[in-house]
């Protein structure tokens, strides 16, 4: 099975990488890939915390402690799993310069991504397409820009939707008793 996973990843990222290259996508793939990423996600959620009323507050909240969980078992598995990035293990990928320090899965981008996108898709159903197009394009660029395995990305997307999905059904009553409690 690893094997066939392997396979899938190098044939996958080598024709996102390669085969669909073009100078719109080199422009618009690294902007596109920002979004997910640490400073525009705490910056959008610090903003509906802040200035949110109703149900755009209840998505900080949810967001925030989504953000939280994902991300805390996103970087907990690139430590133990230590994955090497594309760049480094296949030849004549397009990187764009882009150099990371830690390994490469899961896709935090990603997960973050996802994990705000579900967080929205749960409390307003009728934004579902949009939320979900921008992260799974924030996953492609990943790719693209070859610092993820597509492996990678679906892992991302797992424990971004997971995490939103736990935290709707199951602790955000108890989250919102303990910002009753403390006044916050």
């Amino acid at each position: 099975m690893k094997k066939g996973l392997k396979w899938f990843d190098e044939k996958l990222i080598k024709a996102i990488n390669e085969n669909i290259k073009s100078d719109f996508l080199d422009r618009f793939m690294p902007k596109i890939t920002n979004i997910g990423g640490v400073v525009f996600t705490t910056l959008f959620i610090l903003a509906l915390l802040i200035f949110g009323k109703g149900k755009a507050r209840t998505i900080g909240i949810q967001g925030s402690v989504t953000l939280a969980i994902s991300q805390s078992i996103t970087y907990g598995l690139k430590s133990l799993l230590s994955r090497e990035r594309p760049y480094n293990m296949l030849k004549n990928l397009n990187t764009f310069g882009i150099i990371l320090k830690d390994y490469s899965f899961p896709s935090g981008h990603t997960s973050a991504s996802f994990s705000v996108a579900t967080t929205i898709v749960l409390n307003i159903p009728k934004l579902t397409f949009v939320v979900f197009a921008i992260a799974l394009l924030i996953g492609v660029s990943r790719i693209y820009l070859g610092v993820h395995y597509p492996t990678d990305v679906v892992a991302g997307i797992i424990l971004g939707v997971g995490s939103a999905i736990v935290v709707h059904m199951y602790l955000i009553n108890y989250i919102k008793n303990l910002i009753n409690i403390f006044q916050i």
